[in-house]
């Protein structure tokens, strides 16, 4: 919405005016943030859904447990793999049409999945899907810091942007078990006409990006694309290996040196670049790395504990998917609390101080669930399943601000992708990390030992907010100690 200026050979050189930022969200603003929270809102029920409709998929399309594990992770590959470059390219390319055109293929690909009759087919769908995504997200969280200027404003509108996303992921647990009883290809196709509504507004109401690409000091940078790409990709490949527990520790192994060895030559190759794909000088501000550091340990937390509580109901208490959708729709009161109590406290005492707090809150819940029992009544999980909701809204939303806050604003695509990455990377993290802790467990293992396996696993997402809350903290100390200020903030 808001492009870099167009520089241009013709004669005679005019400039265009570069967009302001609105002080105010404005009714115009309102409407284009409704198209972006419609975007992200997409991206979260189309994940949710999925998740619940994996069994009708296995089932319908004889699946092997490789294969549908394939379903999962080949989105996960796509998306957390590309992220970086779908951020620098919304930075360059022009952040509307990265948001356009990636969208347009999120839609054609949902309703190839939509029709796929072999596995192969489904994989790819997914695949291209989560690429189209990488570039989305990005794009579209980058449209609105561009949109709007630092404060009030921006903050209101990323924490309803952060809020939508919440609230598209956890209602989207109940839908796609709703729609999964009539066909889990709806879960597919429900998608994509929320998609078309999405881009038809998209069209219409997000100003055009220059005509022309940026020039030379603008061109994306091939062997940091490749580089980074690769390194990405084979990081989180060696991750969802390592949720499997097949054995395969060669090739875990291999792609993990491999992963570290790209990554490398990337830092490498961006130092000497005279156009680098990301500036390591803004990867090396310390408030940043606090913030994406801290990003990443709590999604890790959040998709752990998320994890073992639905294994925990449905493995060892036998509650139905629908049952154990239900159970967790709580936590999407952050839909709620993210547009309307997270400003006021964000206002008060600053994006640091909230985020402290909320993962403060996110401890108390995991702590409380250390103490569950094979035989726990409903009433009994939900203050902790409550307590998480309302820990997520002060810390998810205060993070994007924090992510992209002091960011020129030709770097803040590339600032989105970062977080997004660190996001992503977190929950592959943590599911692979609570997969590790709770052993060789199933559905026929003995109620004593599933509980053991569980109470386990629930210290993985307790460790991580512990270690994202002293990460925030020392940000805090170390800026009162630096200028005596008492202003709150993250840096």
């Amino acid at each position: 919405m808001s492009a870099a200026p167009t520089r241009t050979v013709a004669a005679p050189p005019v400039p265009p005016a570069a967009p302001v930022p609105s002080p105010a969200l404005g009714r115009r603003g309102w409407a284009v943030l409704a198209v972006l929270c419609g975007a992200i809102f997409l991206e979260g029920v189309d994940v949710a859904m999925l998740n619940v409709a994996l069994p009708s998929i296995r089932t319908d399309l004889d699946l092997s447990s490789g294969s549908l594990h394939w379903v999962v992770s080949a989105y996960v590959l796509g998306y957390g793999g590309f992220m970086l470059l779908g951020g620098r390219a919304a930075d360059l390319l022009g952040r509307r049409r990265m948001f356009v055109v990636p969208l347009a293929v999120f839609v054609a690909f949902s309703g190839l999945g939509g029709i796929a009759t072999e596995g192969w087919t489904l994989i790819l769908a997914r695949l291209v899907t989560g690429v189209a995504a990488a570039f989305m997200t990005p794009a579209g969280l980058s449209i609105i810091t561009t949109s709007f200027a630092e404060g009030p404003a921006r903050n209101r509108a990323l924490l309803v942007y952060a809020g939508t996303a919440s609230g598209g992921f956890s209602l989207g647990l109940v839908v796609g078990g709703l729609l999964t009883t009539v066909s889990w290809r709806w879960v597919f196709f429900a998608p994509v006409l929320l998609a078309l509504v999405i881009l038809v507004a998209a069209l219409a109401l997000l100003e055009r990006d220059e005509a022309e690409p940026k020039d030379a000091r603008g061109r994306i940078d091939v062997a940091g694309a490749v580089t980074i790409t690769g390194a990405m990709v084979l990081a989180i490949f060696t991750l969802t290996e390592l949720e499997r527990r097949d054995g395969r520790w060669g090739l875990i192994v291999a792609s993990g040196v491999t992963s570290v060895v790209l990554a490398g030559v990337f830092f490498v190759a961006e130092r000497r670049s005279s156009a680098p794909l990301v500036r390591l000088e803004l990867l090396a501000r310390g408030s940043l790395v606090r913030t994406n550091v801290s990003a990443l340990l709590f999604m890790a937390g959040f998709f752990a504990f998320q994890f073992v509580v639905t294994l925990y109901l449905q493995d060892l208490r036998g509650w139905s998917s629908i049952a154990t959708s239900l159970a967790l729709l709580v936590v999407g009161i952050d839909a709620v609390l993210a547009p309307t109590l997270t400003p006021r406290l964000v206002a008060r005492f600053g994006t640091g101080r909230v985020i402290l707090g909320g993962l403060g809150l996110a401890a108390v819940a995991y702590g409380q669930f250390l103490r569950v029992e094979d035989d726990w009544a409903y009433a009994s999980m939900f203050p902790s399943i409550a307590v998480l909701g309302l820990a997520f809204a002060l810390v998810y939303g205060p993070l994007t601000i924090a992510a992209t806050d002091g960011v020129d604003e030709d770097e803040q695509g590339v600032a989105s992708g970062v977080l997004y990455t660190a996001m992503q990377f977190g929950a592959a993290l943590g599911l692979a990390a609570v997969t590790v802790a709770r052993g060789e467990v199933g559905p026929d293992t003995g109620a004593p030992e599933l509980l053991d396996g569980f109470r386990t696993a629930l210290l993985v997402p307790l460790v991580a907010v512990v270690l994202a809350s002293a990460v925030i903290a020392s940000g805090l100390v170390g800026r009162r100690r630096t200028d005596g200020s008492r202003e709150p903030a993250t840096r």
